[in-house]
């Protein structure tokens, strides 16, 4: 296998992509995405990123504002999780009313773009891009609720969606082909942190080259092979619990599928009038489980 040379996106999220200097792998990340251009303004903390034992905590990895005063949120998760569509809802909802002060009118809600990028089978859907918004559409007539002209004007949008958060989930895991298709060289890189000399989606030359693992310090170098002996780790346990949950619910249906068996048997030897004692040797059921059939 080839030696990796550059930092997985995952990574970079908690540490390089933090620097403003390297703001553009970001904004080149997210303007393909969304595909609007976006210019970061600052990257921002959120009461999500503490840890508190009184309420239930987010854990973002990066939230940014950009020049629209719009709220970005971009969230890794590597292990399986069967309650991260919750999770996104509680993680955005939670940036909606922490970033609006008591007094305010509505109408300072700031809009939050909510980016998944999961590591695992997360539901079941055949794409790898998948994006979800709020849309109000008539239960008699199919049609979709729109803005008021005053309102467009009001709000500088054109869709009621566009007031509301949305979401996006990349399903990285299993995508391995290269494209000229931007976004899915976008992806690409999320899945194997590699980057093709043809690449030529916004950001992903920059990634290439600010994000070499060469250029970390040897402390940085040592905790980012520490990191991925864990995640290898990490991958492990899953792999292998699956494993053994397969080969447990083999022999349980084969312990159920005999058990069955000894039952349908256990019916003929009594509608025959054999003694319990009998069809429990033959069996193996126990008296009370013969007296019930």
């Amino acid at each position: 296998m080839e030696k990796r040379t550059l930092v997985s996106f995952d990574w970079a999220l908690k540490r390089l992509l933090r620097d403003k200097a390297n703001f553009d792998v970001l904004e080149g990340f997210l303007s393909t995405l969304l595909e609007t251009d976006i210019r970061i303004h600052k990257l921002l903390e959120s009461e999500s990123n503490k840890d508190r034992d009184d309420a239930k905590m987010n854990r973002v990895d990066i939230l940014a504002e950009d020049t629209d005063g719009e709220l970005l949120l971009i969230e890794v998760q590597g292990e399986s999780e069967y309650a991260y569509f919750q999770r996104i809802l509680f993680g955005a909802s939670k940036l909606v009313t922490e970033y609006i002060d008591s007094g305010q009118n509505y109408d300072n809600i700031k809009k939050v773009y909510s980016i998944n990028i999961v590591y695992f089978d997360l539901g079941q859907g055949k794409d790898f891009v998948y994006h979800g918004k709020t849309e109000f559409r008539g239960i008699h007539n199919n049609d979709v609720l729109k803005l008021s002209a005053f309102q467009r004007q009001k709000f500088g949008v054109d869709e009621v969606y566009k007031l509301y958060p949305e979401y996006y989930i990349l399903k990285v895991n299993d995508f391995n082909r290269w494209s000229k298709v931007h976004l899915e060289q976008w992806i690409y890189f999320l899945a194997t942190s590699d980057i093709p000399e043809d690449a030529d989606a916004p950001g992903l030359i920059a990634a290439r080259e600010k994000l070499q693992i060469s250029q970390m310090s040897r402390e940085e170098q040592a905790a980012y092979r520490r990191y991925l002996d864990n995640r290898v780790i990490l991958a492990d346990q899953i792999y292998t619990a699956k494993g053994e949950g397969r080969i447990e619910g083999r022999a349980e249906g084969r312990a159920e599928g005999e058990k069955m068996k000894a039952i349908e048997s256990a019916r003929k030897m009594k509608a025959d009038n054999l003694p319990v004692e009998v069809i429990s040797k033959y069996t193996g059921l126990t008296a009370e489980e013969i007296e019930t059939l």
